[in-house]
Parts: structure tokens; C-alpha cells; sequence
């Protein structure tokens, strides 16, 4: 699977910002039906996103679109459309606010129809939203919904109003915590997200940082959801995605660990064994996954 570092959200309506997100640096390109489009320009969004994803050159980009939640009357419109029309480019589909296992399963058969119809051998895959209590909660279950579940995304906003917590800045995306809580506030749900991820073979990506002038508080929030397992971070401004990627592509300490790994498990498979130790260490096959993973993202990227 590709690095999906970075997520560049770009609203569906704005037909120049499709242009310049196509060049840039990030890694995912997520062109938005939902949050950023103005309930009258939702349908113009949605035609606008189908002529820019068949018109522009998207390169070695990673495409998703976000449809509308599937509680409005935009949502089927949106996945219908844009499966039909653009299957064969979009790489996955992002839902909001998913709180049922039942959201994930309409949206696997509505695909599956579509692909059928088309007669398309690719799969698009699904991004879940998760942004709500409710969808916390029943997390595990939705990660079973569906065997194209690719990855997971916090929306710590809309999580935010769900659980009654303080609003602290004026975007509701991760700034100003330090001056609230002592510690990282969404520790627990960023926490579980990622480990509902990854016991089901998904990538974990975190929230948004509102203030986009604040680079010194975005590299804290990368840092964080790194550190807690996330595999990549969305990104509101185009100004934000070269510190995203930096903190999110691996170091060369830990391509060289990953090497390492990697070449110890292969000599113990040769000899017959399946112990493997590097450095004096015992290394569990979770271990050799995780430096496999790493070893293909950093060969991707062009590091090795």
C-alpha cells in the first residue's frame, strides 16, 4: 500500500484548489463533498469533482473522495456518481461519521453493484470516519463490516461535540490543548482507533490541525499520533504537508533497524527456524510485518 503521510482535503467546488493539490507535495488527495461545500453547491461540487478526477493528471497520487454522510440526501447521489463515473481512478471512498457496521455494509454492496455493472476487476476501497462516541464505540465492529476497509480517520471535531467536551480554539482541531488539559486530551480515542486498525490489517490516519500559521503546534500533533501508531495525518492547508510528510516518513535509523529485521528473518526461514533475534533480541513476526511495511514505504518514497 502506498504512504498515505499526508491527506490533503481540498473542497469538492473549488475547481482552481483541484489544480494545485494535483501538484503538490502530499501524499493523498482527498477532494471533499461534505463539510467544506455549502449546502447550495453541493451538486456543482459533486459534477466538479467527477470532471476534475477524469480531466487532471493526478500522477502517483492517492485519490479519495468524501461523499456527504449517509444520513442527508446527498450521500447515495455522491457514491453512486462517483463510483460510476470515476471507479476506475478513485482509490477509496471516504465516509463520515460512521456509527453503525451498517453504514460500511451499504456502501460495500452499493460498490459492489457498481463495479459489477461496470464490470470492473478493481476494488474501491473505504475510508471510515470515525467521529463520534457512537462510532468509537462500535469501532470493532465496524472494522468487520467490509473487506475493503483500507484505513481509519479521527475526527476529533465532530468527536469533540459528541462527548460534550470543552471547545478550546475556534476550529475544534487539536490547538490550544496544552492549555487545558495536561497531557494529550484524545489519547484514549486516538488510541483505540489505531488499535482497531490495526488488529484488522487498516491504516490509521489522525485529525486535522486547525491552525495551519501554528507549524511549531502541528509538528507536536504529527509527532503525537506517530507516536501512538498512526500512519499519516490530514492536512487543512497545503502549507502543512512537507512537516507532515517529514515527521511521518521513516528516519534512516529506522530503515536500517527495518533492514536488519528483515535480513535476520530471512536467514532463520532459510536455516528452518523460527526464532529470530537481531541484536541480541528476540523479534516476533508482528515485529517483521511492522519493518516489512516500513521497508516498502521507504522504498516507495525512494529512500533506499
Amino acid at each position: 500500500m502506498k504512504p498515505r503521510r499526508s491527506n490533503l482535503s481540498v473542497p469538492g467546488h473549488v475547481e482552481k484548489m483541484h489544480g494545485k493539490a494535483a501538484g503538490s507535495n502530499a501524499d493523498v488527495i482527498m477532494l471533499d463533498l461534505e463539510d467544506s461545500v455549502p449546502i447550495d453547491q453541493k451538486e456543482k461540487a459533486r459534477a466538479q469533482v467527477i470532471q476534475s478526477l477524469l480531466d487532471l493528471s493526478w500522477e502517483k497520487k492517492t485519490l479519495t473522495v468524501r461523499i456527504n454522510s449517509l444520513d442527508t440526501p446527498f450521500a447515495y447521489r455522491d457514491l453512486l456518481e462517483v463510483a460510476e463515473n470515476c471507479g476506475h481512478i478513485v482509490d477509496a471512498i471516504v465516509i463520515p461519521k460512521v456509527n453503525f457496521p451498517g453504514d460500511i455494509s451499504f456502501v460495500d454492496r452499493m460498490l459492489d453493484g457498481i463495479e459489477m455493472n461496470k464490470n470492473r476487476s478493481q476494488k474501491i476501497g473505504i475510508e471510515v470516519s470515525i467521529e463520534t462516541a457512537e462510532g468509537l464505540l462500535r469501532s470493532p465492529e465496524i472494522a468487520q463490516a467490509s473487506r475493503r476497509i483500507i484505513s481509519f480517520v479521527f475526527g476529533i471535531a465532530d468527536y469533540s461535540a459528541s462527548v460534550g467536551a470543552r471547545l478550546v480554539s475556534i476550529s475544534g482541531h487539536g490547538e490550544k490543548e496544552e492549555e487545558l488539559y495536561p497531557g494529550h486530551r484524545w489519547h484514549y480515542a486516538l488510541s483505540k482507533m489505531v488499535m482497531v486498525a490495526k488488529a484488522n490489517d487498516s491504516l490509521a490516519i489522525d485529525a486535522p490541525y486547525g491552525n495551519f500559521k501554528d507549524m511549531d503546534g502541528l509538528r507536536r500533533s504529527a509527532l503525537m499520533s506517530c507516536a501512538l501508531g498512526c500512519d499519516g495525518k490530514w492536512a487543512i492547508h497545503p502549507s502543512q504537508i512537507d512537516s507532515i510528510n517529514e515527521v511521518f516518513t521513516p528516519s534512516q535509523k529506522d530503515i536500517d533497524l527495518a533492514a536488519k529485521v528483515l535480513e535476520a528473518n530471512d536467514k532463520a526461514q532459510a536455516e528452518g527456524r523460527g526464532a529470530v533475534a537481531v541484536e541480541g533480541r528476540m523479534v516476533d513476526q508482528a515485529t517483521v510485518r511492522m519493518a516489512r511495511q516500513l521497508w516498502e514505504q521507504a522504498k516507495f518514497l525512494e529512500l533506499i
